[in-house]
């Protein structure tokens, strides 16, 4: 198993390299800067580093950064600057999305190629009826008007739900919705649930990265979660 873990120098990217190292698999990793990431990690003979901002990649640079993978992962995220949330590119991670996506159509694997984007639970998976309270309604209108990357957020997740769909030949997908996160050393334990249980912006929840990390690399080691959550955008919270 190879996957392309793009935003891989960030909080969440690294610890998910590093699953996904423990687990045997080769790693192709996009980064802005290899400083960035662990000396130990860099030195794995299973990791290769690619120094490349995603946003300025020709098609034939993504083109061949998808080439020979069996998964791609989207760890990518604004910046938490003014610069970061206000600025360009406001569509970092549909963009992203979108030209990962077609690259992997192109490549005429003979089996789908896995896509895993991180996400929010603040997004709702329209598939489903997953109803919200009138006055969280209004705060998520507001944060769609006032906050890019919560837009970028939802646009992501709307395209691999609608462009992608649920029957693509070449791409199958999964969504994975972590609630507040937080920093923790170890995995503990988790539930991933297919709609939130509580309100993201009332009475969120906690999801530590790297029980994220841990739950995106089991889904794309193992064929029994990815089967369990394939077309569908888990919402991840600690026990």
């Amino acid at each position: 198993m190879t996957s392309l873990v793009v935003g891989a120098s960030g909080a969440t990217g690294k610890l998910l390299v590093e699953q996904l190292l423990l687990r045997g698999d080769r790693v192709r990793a996009i980064v802005r800067s290899s400083n960035k990431i662990p000396p130990s990690l860099l030195e794995h003979p299973l990791l290769s580093v690619i120094e490349a901002r995603i946003s300025d990649a020709t098609d034939e640079d993504i083109a061949e950064y998808v080439d020979g993978c069996d998964a791609v992962v989207s760890c990518l995220g604004h910046n938490l600057t003014l610069r970061g949330i206000f600025g360009h590119p406001r569509q970092l991670v549909t963009r992203a999305v979108q030209r990962l996506s077609e690259a992997a159509m192109k490549k005429g694997a003979s089996k789908p190629t896995k896509f895993v984007l991180m996400n929010t639970a603040g997004n709702s998976n329209r598939d489903l009826d997953e109803r919200i309270s009138f006055a969280e309604q209004c705060v998520l209108t507001l944060l769609r008007r006032a906050v890019p990357p919560h837009l970028d957020n939802e646009l992501a997740a709307e395209y691999l739900r609608t462009a992608i769909a649920q029957n693509h030949s070449s791409i199958q997908w999964v969504v994975v919705r972590p609630d507040t996160l937080t920093d923790e050393a170890d995995v503990s334990d988790y539930h991933p649930h297919a709609s939130p249980t509580r309100s993201a912006i009332f009475n969120a929840g906690k999801t530590s990265r790297i029980n994220v990390a841990h739950f995106m690399a089991e889904l794309i080691s193992n064929e029994d979660s990815w089967n369990r959550w394939k077309g569908q955008m888990p919402v991840i919270y600690n026990a």
